[in-house]
């Protein structure tokens, strides 16, 4: 099983990586080059980034969806003509983010917690990066599609591309250039259209088993309709996440000024190196469950959620042992700044002392989707950030001040998981129950999955 785990979870893991190490990246040589005022804008900007991508998560995942089925059904020209919607409406989509924002860029930055410090290096850096928004949204939905259609390696390729040219391109428009925080929007612009080109080309190749046509770039409502049903849970996980950012950005602001927004940026990005690969590793997991679960092999569906589980759990604890064990080197990535790095060293330490809880509620969260209960998986993947956190950020600085809200994430991961145990237990024992009848099945003559 964890051979099997591995082949399918790395791809995965290796994606969520990329797609992170863009603010990250962005925020290590802009907190270098520009100062804790730098990093504190690109974590009032990171809301406004999600919100566009929700919108082309949301369609690739749900077109993709629709692509794998039509090609198995056979109906290649209708294959084609879901791409062609998903890409048609994924443009028009950015178009009307990207024009709302240049018409009203200070009042949506003021909204989104951009105080007077902060508003001119959010204002610089988002200018630039808003164009770029296009390749950003339409690189998002191509990785999708071209996975759906079995070009896993190339979505793979097309995000390493960008995320190795932005490495290369920061230090050199920050420091280089000497282009501040609007070099670091030029060099994720730059990397953000490569990534794009190079999954295009593979279109314009005619590398893809389906063909992108210019007759279908149009969008066909029915296609759409089906589309979003399927790309919901994508859109409001995406979603959710801006309004969190956005709430913690606002409640910063009031409790602990700007410097506080600034630590939040330094360690949220630092965690998200942390949790990628338990996303990519329950991503890997997802197929392995829900095949054996169609098959009726429960054991094996146990199997793969108890070895799923704890190579999570092994995985974010080498990333704890980090953050508990030398939180100032960890922070020292963004800052040269020792009193900046002591508070958010101390912060990184409160803010994920139960981190290795988070495997568990993701893994559990990824099983119930798995095997179709779509219930449990909504339920238990909106729990912590809608059901718990938001509450407590909105409560808890009122009674203990700022610190109010980096105690709010250890109790929402000791809750979501506590949570989500339960609903997990109590689905083993179903599991356990059937897994006796299936080995006295096997036992007679029957045939186990190996998958």
């Amino acid at each position: 099983m964890f051979p099997l785990l591995l082949r399918m979870a790395v791809p995965a893991a290796v994606g969520m990586m990329v797609n992170a190490l863009y603010n990250v990246v962005d925020t290590v040589f802009v907190g270098q080059g520009v100062g804790a005022m730098g990093i504190a804008a690109l974590s009032i900007v990171f809301p406004i980034q999600m919100i566009a991508s929700a919108f082309a998560q949301a369609i690739g995942v749900g077109t993709a969806s629709v692509v794998s089925r039509r090609l198995g059904e056979r109906r290649p020209d209708e294959a084609a003509r879901a791409i062609g919607t998903a890409y048609a409406f994924t443009f028009a989509a950015t178009a009307a983010v990207i024009a709302a924002l240049y018409l009203f860029m200070e009042p949506v930055l003021g909204f989104f917690g951009a105080s007077e410090g902060i508003m001119p290096y959010a204002r610089r850096y988002l200018e630039v990066v808003a164009a770029g928004f296009f390749f950003f949204a339409l690189s998002m939905c191509a990785s999708s599609l071209l996975r759906a259609e079995g070009h896993a390696r190339a979505s793979m390729t097309g995000m390493l591309l960008g995320a190795g040219l932005n490495v290369a391109l920061d230090p050199l428009f920050i420091f280089g250039f000497r282009m501040g925080i609007a070099g670091a929007a030029w060099a994720t612009v730059l990397s953000q259209a490569a990534s794009f080109l190079y999954l295009l080309s593979v279109y314009l190749r005619g590398r893809s088993h389906v063909p992108l046509l210019a007759a279908n770039l149009r969008v066909r409502p029915a296609i759409l309709a089906e589309a979003a049903v399927l790309g919901a849970p994508a859109f409001i996980q995406t979603a959710g996440m801006s309004i969190l950012a956005l709430m913690i950005n606002r409640t910063l602001g009031a409790y602990g000024g700007d410097g506080a927004i600034g630590i939040y940026g330094m360690v949220h990005k630092f965690v998200s190196i942390i949790i990628m690969p338990v996303l990519g590793i329950a991503q890997g997991f997802q197929p392995i469950a829900g095949y054996n679960y169609g098959a009726g092999n429960w054991p094996r569906v146990r199997e793969s959620l108890r070895v799923a589980t704890l190579t999570a759990v092994g995985v974010s604890l080498a990333g704890y042992a980090v953050m508990m064990l030398a939180p100032r080197a960890a922070m020292g990535l963004f800052s040269s700044d020792a009193g900046l790095v002591a508070a958010a060293a101390r912060v990184l330490r409160i803010m994920t002392v139960f981190i290795p809880l988070a495997a568990v509620q993701i893994c559990g969260s990824t099983y119930f989707q798995a095997i179709g209960k779509r219930f449990q998986s909504l339920a238990l993947g909106l729990s912590r950030q809608f059901l718990i956190l938001i509450p407590l950020i909105l409560t808890l600085p009122r009674l203990l001040g700022v610190d109010g809200v980096w105690i709010s994430y250890p109790i929402a991961d000791l809750l979501a998981t506590a949570i989500t145990g339960a609903l997990v237990l109590r689905e083993l024992r179903k599991l356990g129950h059937a897994g006796e009848a299936w080995n006295r099945k096997s036992s007679h003559g029957g045939t186990k999955s190996t998958e």
